[in-house]
């Protein structure tokens, strides 16, 4: 009957509407497997390994190595723990050499071997060593190995009301010889937590932070300095191959990208990761070198994100000698914040994660997971190219031409970031980028997306929607957005009018992505921010109440009580070294806001992260590390239990507080 049916609606002509499949969702091609851990076991990653043998070594933040027998949960489904060594300093690396490992301490890389095996390590050898200060940041990464043999390590800043590097190389990546010997090789880092090979050169992923306007992967060459000062106290040590002194670096705002061409050896990003849209803490990343096991996307890279617990795909190319490329959506809803990454020798990824005093959307305190290919092939943009007019974007699989050669089915826009000693940077300088023509291959994998040259600006970020493309069977696509950093324009054959599938019609530019200054941005008052106390206020406010941050997205106090209709001034400090604000909301609607400050792509730092809806009744704006703002409010009048969150992106579910209203 079916099939009499289907004979029925293809005569008729309606396949499309019968045969259009379910929309697709992440956990339909990579499905993500929990390793179940015993409760006595605190497994905060920091390091990972896989073994020949199919075990999985681990490290913890808690200074302990397990040996994981059978991670790939097959048999019984239960994998087996052996404590490997023990009494660490938070090591943040794990490299297995076959007779031993090399593991990151706070202040040394420690050598690791089971002389008598017992299945205990009986070495702990002094490798190699740093000195410390004691600040609470100096997190220490790697041994890294690279294909050629050689290892690097890289030592984070302190913190100190901003980054600086207070003992010797903080900041840096060095190289580790086999003899222990520690030669520097760049600087510019703040918190290189995620680094390594991609076609045999050297990558690093960054923070947001001072210097910092959003998180970013730097392909690094020996004496390239990538943006913090703070390492450059140390530039002229001997052994330095970087040139540069602190008072070389302007503090003006410029974007990176032009202040790189005026200061030579600055080194501007090859990839920036637009914060909060596709993360806020890259870490880990991985070249898919599993020959097709994990999918579609080989040579590509994946991307782990410590706050936002999920895994982004990068696509790189190589432009006139530099490194540029696209950064996608890719894989969400793992249980704590990613650390670490390493290919199963299944190619199967095991994710290694960490939330204590770090903070991330996924609830956990921390886990093993384990992401798998289904064996279906998603449809998504598998490559975005730069071309001398425009892009070319490459599909995983065919595309409804149709459909992508309507003009409203995509959308583009370009920005950037302040370069300054601020922590962090609003999105600035976005522009429009209106298509005159677009290009669809006769086999529907590729299209060309063309535009006026005069509009492709260097340095910047190009966001690329395609949110109309739809499959044969009518779907979208998995992920509907790209965010290339372009920073050199291809060569070749500009598209002509005559080429094209569809000729765009010249329309009024759209100015409503437009942001205004940063410091427009962040003074500009509305009745639900008031920064001064209103003049009617002879007396001063009834109450004044002080709410910190504490480490973990949480809120020093959890709970205020108000009266109603009372005058009200609260001085919101932020203790943090992350950004924050304070957001009060009507009652049950904290999430609600939350989710919609998520959503406000590219207008979030414009916003501060603050939606413009009814459910807010009053709020700060976004609030640097180590410094405060104080809001004025009279306390609504009806009794109730209101709330207070923070609606930076990523924090509202952890970071919460309950304002309750009294008569």
């Amino acid at each position: 009957m079916k099939n009499i049916l289907l004979t029925a609606l293809i005569s008729a002509g309606c396949l499309s509407a019968y045969a259009q499949s379910k929309p697709g969702k992440e956990d339909d091609y990579y499905r993500i497997v929990t390793m179940p851990i015993p409760e006595n076991i605190k497994m905060e990653v920091g390091g990972l390994a896989v073994l020949p043998d199919g075990r999985l070594a681990a490290s913890t933040r808690r200074g302990e190595v397990w040996m994981i027998g059978n991670p790939y949960l097959k048999g019984d489904g239960k994998p087996s723990f052996h404590r490997f060594a023990s009494g660490l300093h938070e090591p943040l690396g794990l490299l297995y050499r076959g007779k031993d490992f090399l593991i990151s301490q706070r202040g040394e890389v420690t050598r690791l071997e089971d002389t008598n095996n017992d299945g205990v390590a009986d070495v702990y050898d002094s490798f190699a060593r740093w000195p410390l200060s004691g600040n609470y940041h100096q997190y220490s990464y790697g041994p890294v190995a690279m294909p050629n043999g050689e290892l690097l390590v890289t030592l984070n800043l302190d913190w100190v009301g901003r980054g600086a590097s207070q003992s010797k190389w903080r900041g840096w990546m060095l190289k580790l010889g086999e003899d222990g010997k520690l030669t520097p090789y760049a600087t510019g880092l703040r918190s290189p937590s995620g680094f390594g090979s991609y076609k045999g050169d050297i990558f690093y992923t960054e923070n947001q932070g001072d210097w910092v306007g959003s998180g970013r992967m730097t392909h690094l060459e020996k004496g390239d300095f990538a943006g913090n000062p703070a390492g450059l106290r140390w530039s002229k040590e001997e052994g330095s191959p970087v040139k540069l002194t602190p008072q070389d670096v302007p503090n003006t705002g410029e974007p990176l990208y032009d202040v790189a061409k005026k200061v030579p050896g600055i080194k501007p990003p090859a990839v920036w990761f637009p914060h909060t849209i596709v993360g806020i803490s890259t870490s880990d990343f991985k070249e898919d070198v599993t020959n097709g096991a994990f999918g579609p996307f080989a040579g590509q890279v994946f991307v782990g994100d410590q706050g936002h617990s999920i895994i982004t795909r990068v696509d790189f190319e190589k432009v006139n000698g530099v490194w540029q490329g696209t950064v996608f959506p890719f894989r969400e809803g793992f249980m704590s914040g990613i650390i670490r990454m390493v290919w199963g020798l299944d190619g199967s990824m095991f994710v290694g994660q960490t939330s204590r005093g770090w903070s991330a959307t996924g609830k956990a305190d921390f886990g093993i997971q384990r992401l798998v290919w289904t064996g279906k092939m998603p449809f998504e943009m598998k490559n975005v190219h730069s071309m001398p007019d425009g892009f070319e974007i490459v599909f995983t699989s065919p595309v409804d031409k149709k459909s992508a050669a309507d003009q409203d089915a995509y959308k583009l826009n370009s920005f950037t970031y302040k370069y300054h000693q601020t922590y962090g940077s609003p999105i600035i300088n976005t522009q429009e980028v209106p298509l005159k023509g677009i290009v669809v291959s006769e086999d529907g994998l590729r299209v060309r997306l063309v535009v006026d040259p005069a509009v492709l600006r260097k340095g910047y970020i190009h966001e690329i929607k395609a949110e109309g493309v739809k499959s044969p069977d009518g779907n979208p696509l998995l992920h509907t957005t790209g965010y290339y950093t372009l920073n050199e324009i291809a060569s070749g054959t500009a598209v002509n009018a005559a080429q094209f599938t569809t000729t765009v019609k010249a329309s009024a530019p759209d100015h409503s992505m437009h942001t205004m200054p940063a410091e427009a941005a962040n003074t500009a008052p509305s009745a639900k921010r008031v920064i001064e106390m209103p003049k009617d206020w002879t007396n001063g406010p009834d109450q004044v109440v002080t709410i910190g941050t504490v480490p973990g997205l949480k809120f020093d106090i959890s709970s205020i009580q108000v009266k109603a209709g009372s005058r009200i001034k609260i001085v919101f400090n932020n203790n943090d070294d992350m950004l924050h604000n304070l957001v009060i909301t009507k009652p049950g609607t904290a999430n609600a806001v939350g989710e919609a400050g998520l959503n406000l792509g590219l207008k979030g730092s414009e916003l501060s992260y603050v939606p413009r809806t009814n459910d807010v009744l009053f709020h700060s704006n976004i609030v640097e590390p180590e410094k405060s703002e104080a809001i004025y409010f009279v306390a609504p009048k009806q009794p109730g239990a209101y709330q207070y969150v923070c609606t930076f992106p990523g924090h509202y579910t952890l970071m919460q507080g309950k304002l309750n209203v009294v008569k």
